[in-house]
């Protein structure tokens, strides 16, 4: 039976990527070793990595004065590193869910934090509006995609200070100005790669301007100046993403890309919206593309678990809500196919017919 993974991360990745990979890790190049053993000063792994940098630089269209880097820690780690290398008095927080809230928990450790805005009060089931970031604010960070509850900043924000995003769970799925950034970040277990690496992209005159001290493994001068080779890189990772950036590139880009996930997104949508059983909690207007999520109505919750067993019978894989919000969540990233999505589609349809 084909299994559909809808796993909200690690998740699905495009199958060449896969299959590339397991060479590599076989025989890297034909060179008769493998990638797990080879140095990561080899002139072999520096091609890799310098074909990453140059790749992510053109696919996501990145201006000059920004540098791309590949290190270790995930997501968690940048949400320290990022105040430690830019807070020097203030910064500004969109709170969105619960990574946000984990981002300015950190951020609270160097400085004052100002929670511009919050959808906490109707449990992050939207992304805010309205909301004024202080002009003397060092920077303004957001979480552009919600993976828990599902909702999504769809567009790029105009922002009167650095702006600082975390793109974890949707970077390369829609086509972004990077030029509105000052920093880009997130872990690469969603739409580019496995465990164990995370890409930040950063505008380099940002930097060496806060007064304390850094200690140097936290500095991404540091890494800049070692070409994300300061320490022993993640290689195996970073090799993934390579091959997950000449996938992206073989299929036209990420307009191409973006233009899929819409398609999979209002399949997947249409068929909530005018489901007996199924409904949304996500406002309509702040909806995600990567992580879809829908619940029983009131007067079907004691089905879930049925349903839950019926989708799994079908090869759903991972469609369990978190544990925060119950119900349920379709991951539906850059290398899941429209054809999972018709499954699933269809398994809502044939579950109803059965039981509303």
């Amino acid at each position: 039976m084909k299994k559909h993974n809808f796993n909200a991360g690690p998740s699905i990745l495009p199958k060449v990527a896969i299959e590339n990979t397991a060479k590599a890790i076989l025989d890297f190049n034909g060179i008769g070793m493998s990638i797990l053993e080879i140095s990561h000063r080899s002139k072999d792994f520096q091609a890799v990595i310098d074909e990453a940098v140059s790749l992510f630089k053109e696919l996501m269209e990145i201006p000059e004065g920004y540098q791309v880097l590949f290190l270790g820690g995930g997501a968690s780690l940048q949400f320290c590193m990022i105040p430690f290398n830019l807070l020097n008095k203030k910064a500004a927080y969109l709170e969105t869910g619960v990574w946000a809230k984990k981002a300015n928990k950190e951020a609270k450790l160097f400085g004052e934090v100002d929670i511009v805005a919050s959808s906490a009060d109707k449990n992050f089931s939207y992304i805010p509006k309205n909301y004024q970031v202080p002009a003397d604010a060092d920077y303004f960070h957001i979480t552009t995609n919600n993976t828990i509850y599902g909702t999504e900043i769809r567009y790029d924000i105009d922002s009167p200070v650095n702006l600082i995003a975390d793109m974890s769970s949707d970077i390369m799925s829609r086509k972004v100005d990077v030029s509105k950034y000052a920093l880009i970040y997130g872990g690469a277990q969603k739409n580019l790669g496995p465990a164990g690496v995370t890409f930040i992209i950063v505008r380099e005159d940002i930097l060496g301007k806060v007064e304390r001290q850094i200690p140097t493994m936290l500095d991404y001068r540091t890494h800049i100046k070692e070409g994300s080779m300061f320490n022993t890189p993640p290689v195996l990772p970073i090799y993934t993403i390579l091959e997950t950036l000449k996938w992206i590139k073989s299929l036209g880009g990420i307009s191409v890309i973006e233009k899929m996930n819409i398609e999979k997104s209002d399949l997947l949508y249409n068929a909530i919206d005018n489901s007996k059983m199924f409904e949304g909690p996500a406002a309509k207007d702040s909806r995600s593309l990567m992580n879809i999520c829908f619940v029983m109505k009131e007067e079907y919750k004691d089905k879930e678990d049925a349903f839950m067993e019926f989708a799994k019978q079908r090869g759903m894989i991972g469609i369990k809500g978190h544990r925060s919000v119950g119900g349920f969540r379709a991951s539906t990233y850059n290398a899941l196919p429209i054809e999972s999505v018709q499954a699933l589609v269809d398994c809502m349809h044939d579950f109803e017919k059965e039981n509303a």
